[in-house]
């Protein structure tokens, strides 16, 4: 199937030839600003399918919006028409088109075009109206509040909030592609006023947004990620790490260090406990200790070395070897005083998990020899 794709170098353009390509859909014909205009007429005569995404939404003069939004898309529809081609074509509008600015009547009138086209001809016709749309690759300090906001703040720059109740709507680039590739294979949601839309959407004030971002900000400081459960803050906190500056992408944890070893935090989450890494040195017995509440899982990722249990009110002990080599995962009850011996000749690594960040005023540790 060859495809053709204008405005092929844009935030959605980009993202979608990106998924097409990755699902095999690899004749995709790409056709933007910076193309020579004479090869319209070879996509438009050769394409099985048309994603018209090229627009205008920021011109230095007002006529450019109907230029733009309204000519390129009489001339992309006369070139099909020239070449008899009734391909399926698919247009990216605005909810803007639903106002009464020189924006939203170009895309208004983009709309008409494609609908009088679709009637004329007999082609299938997708009209979007999409809200605001975010994710990764989405051109920061233009015309996308979260892609400027997630820029800056991952950048350590300022930005402005008029009023931190203005209300967004938002759909999140993924879904977007997502629901341009069921247009393509013929399982687009259309509606009965006959637009189609995005099945996912939010609303979220420009205050919720920021404070959002800000924690994410905060969160590499404090060794904590966001609660991934809620759909929109996976998708933000995606959107926010896809603007961090390049040499940005690491940041240090506090190793704790002793004589012993040591002993660093990885990741604190309000509800799913906490990620650390432990490093034993040859002949060290680290833990003997128990919990209360707090159960903790152990993986020896590389070394060798054994792991003691004893229920507190037992003499019994259990003992598990581990090595790096077959990699196992050992229980820590809740009840059972426990420790880690390193009894190889190198380092033994050790990934650690609690149910429960450490809190110094609570900790639930118990010291008691296994």
């Amino acid at each position: 199937m060859k495809i053709l794709i204008t405005g092929a170098k844009g935030f959605i353009g980009k993202n979608l030839k990106a998924e097409l390509c990755c699902r095999k859909y690899n004749d995709i014909f790409e056709y933007d600003l910076d193309t020579d205009p004479d090869s319209l007429d070879a996509f438009c005569r050769e394409a099985d399918f048309v994603f018209h995404l090229a627009g205008v939404n920021r011109p230095k003069e007002q006529s450019e919006y109907m230029t733009g939004n309204f000519g390129f898309t009489s001339i992309l529809l006369d070139t099909l028409r020239k070449n008899n081609n009734k391909c399926p074509i698919m247009i990216s509008s605005s909810t803007q088109a639903a106002n009464d600015n020189p924006y939203g009547q170009s895309k208004k009138a983009g709309e008409k075009l494609i609908f009088d086209y679709g009637k004329e001809t007999g082609a299938k016709v997708f009209v979007y109206r999409f809200p605001n749309v975010f994710g990764k690759w989405c051109r920061p300090n233009y015309n996308s509040a979260v892609a400027t906001f997630c820029n800056n703040i991952a950048s350590g720059l300022p930005i402005m909030v008029n009023d931190r109740n203005t209300v967004l709507n938002l759909v999140y680039i993924d879904d977007v592609v997502q629901e341009l590739v069921n247009a393509l294979e013929g399982r687009a949601n259309i509606c009965p006023d006959n637009y189609c839309s995005i099945p996912v959407f939010y609303t979220k004030t420009l205050g919720e947004i920021v404070d959002l971002i800000y924690s994410f900000k905060a969160s590499r400081e404090e060794r904590s990620v966001p609660d991934l459960s809620d759909d929109f803050t996976r998708k933000l906190y995606a959107t926010y790490l896809s603007y961090l500056p390049k040499d940005c992408f690491s940041y240090p944890l506090k190793m704790n260090k002793d004589n012993r070893g040591s002993f660093t935090e990885i990741i604190k989450t309000t509800d799913r406990g906490q990620f650390s890494v432990n490093i034993s040195k040859p002949g060290i017995v680290k833990g003997n200790h128990w919990h209360n509440t707090k159960n903790e899982k152990f993986v020896v990722v590389s070394g060798r070395g054994v792991i003691r249990l004893r229920r507190v009110d037992s003499e019994e002990i259990l003992e598990y070897y581990v090595n790096g080599r077959e990699l196992v995962v050992v229980d820590i009850p809740t009840g059972y005083t426990h420790n880690i011996e390193n009894l190889g000749e190198n380092d033994m690594v050790t990934f650690m998990w609690a149910s429960e960040t450490f809190d110094p005023d609570k900790p639930d540790t118990i010291f008691l020899e296994v």
